[in-house]
């Protein structure tokens, strides 16, 4: 390995997302893409010949970002269905602009949740985001990725072409298992249906997919923004429930004993109050007020958090209206859904890194990759500091 000259960042503030209370007067040295110490100011002792001093003061240093709920080869927008349906290429060169806007607002790991199935330089037709993790991966100029393949449905439940469609119980079981063969982190399955109160396929059923991916070393999360797939998820027991906007105090007491996470995707429920109707996204979302849901989804969250239930951030980029720099949006949204600042932080940090099993991810420690930025402000006291990166360490 070549040794480069390091890097102090000098008398900043330091917000790790486990202390309501910001560490003042902090400087960090960072070496070869490591952090070789986090010490005062006062403290700082001898530093190498060589090092880069940035003037860190006014600026509060945060941990790399974890985008919890992410599509990686989808722009967002107004017609994000339909641009899953564009061309390989154009799919894989959304990805790259997406690397960049995610670095650019301070998001080091990104969690693919599903991308529509492509066959890359004659390889085996599988979920588009596995082929962008791989070629991604040891680059330090692109987030790191663990993905899902693709969505696992049943049929009708999403535009045709989209998902693997399993009929029944056993066909469910076997698409799992070749999610996993493709090379899939972990699996996705969606268990909102064409009937509201009825979940597609029933714990029993859910819990046994669980065990499968569990003997694997895998993990499996599921799409539910209703109650009723929430519900069957919940008493399944698996690791973790997307949205969840319709949590009740029962089923969010049921994840809690457990252990399932809820990724919350508030970001992409706000994206779509600017459409000023429900048109463009009744072909994908319940027909409804915009707003009610929106209030309705952050009375979830304050179920979920008063239960003691996990709770990860996304933004749903991709998937809905919402882009790749938006995680920001999502820190605000859990403040304004009851989670104290450096809950929130948590949730887009660490929690993130849990729930994918990377103890990295999000963390920051001596020793640790420097993956981390800095914002002016306070996130601690405002929570919009997180729009005002300022310089993201590399």
């Amino acid at each position: 390995m070549v040794n480069r000259p390091g890097t102090l960042y000098r008398e900043a503030a330091l917000a790790d997302g486990r202390s309501p209370d910001l560490r003042r007067g902090v400087s960090v040295l960072t070496e070869n893409g490591r952090i070789t110490w986090i010490r005062d100011c006062a403290d700082e002792g001898p530093v190498p010949e060589g090092t880069e001093v940035v003037d860190a003061g006014g600026t509060t240093i945060i941990p790399g970002l974890v985008d919890g709920h992410s599509h990686l080869t989808l722009p967002g927008g107004s017609h994000w269905i339909d641009r899953a349906f564009d061309a390989t290429e154009t799919l894989l060169d959304v990805a790259e602009a997406n690397a960049e806007l995610q670095l650019r607002s301070g998001v080091r790991w990104a969690r693919d949740v599903g991308s529509p199935r492509r066959s890359v330089d004659g390889d085996p037709e599988r979920g588009l985001a596995l082929t962008v993790r791989d070629r991604w991966r040891g680059r330090r100029d692109r987030p790191y990725v663990r993905a899902a393949g693709t969505w696992i449905a049943t049929p009708k439940a999403l535009p045709a072409g989209l998902p693997v469609e399993a009929a029944d119980a056993d066909d469910l079981l076997a698409r799992v298992h070749g999610q996993l063969d493709d090379g899939a982190d972990f699996v996705k399955l969606y268990l909102d249906g064409p009937d509201p109160e009825t979940a597609p396929w029933t714990a029993a059923e859910v819990a046994r997919v669980a065990e499968a991916v569990h003997q694997r070393g895998a993990k499996v999360t599921a799409h539910a923004s209703r109650l009723s797939g929430a519900r069957v998820a919940a008493d399944a027991g698996i690791d973790s429930v997307e949205h969840g906007f319709e949590l009740d105090p029962d089923v969010a007491a049921t994840m809690a004993r457990n252990n399932v996470t809820v990724v919350t995707t508030l970001t992409v429920m706000r994206s779509w109050l600017t459409f000023g109707s429900t048109t463009t996204i009744d072909r994908f979302a319940d027909a409804g007020p915009i707003r009610e849901r929106l209030e309705r989804a952050l009375d979830s969250v304050r179920i979920a958090r008063a239960a003691g239930v996990t709770i990860v951030g996304g933004t749903d980029f991709g998937g809905g209206s919402a882009r790749a720099n938006m995680l920001p949006w999502e820190f605000e949204s859990l403040v304004d859904a009851g989670l104290e600042p450096w809950e929130a932080l948590a949730s887009v940090t660490w929690r993130g890194g849990e729930l994918l099993g990377e103890p990295d991810a999000g963390v920051i420690r001596e020793g640790g990759p420097a993956d981390f930025s800095l914002v002016h402000g306070n996130p601690l006291g405002d929570p919009t500091a997180l729009w005002r990166v300022w310089r993201v360490a590399q």
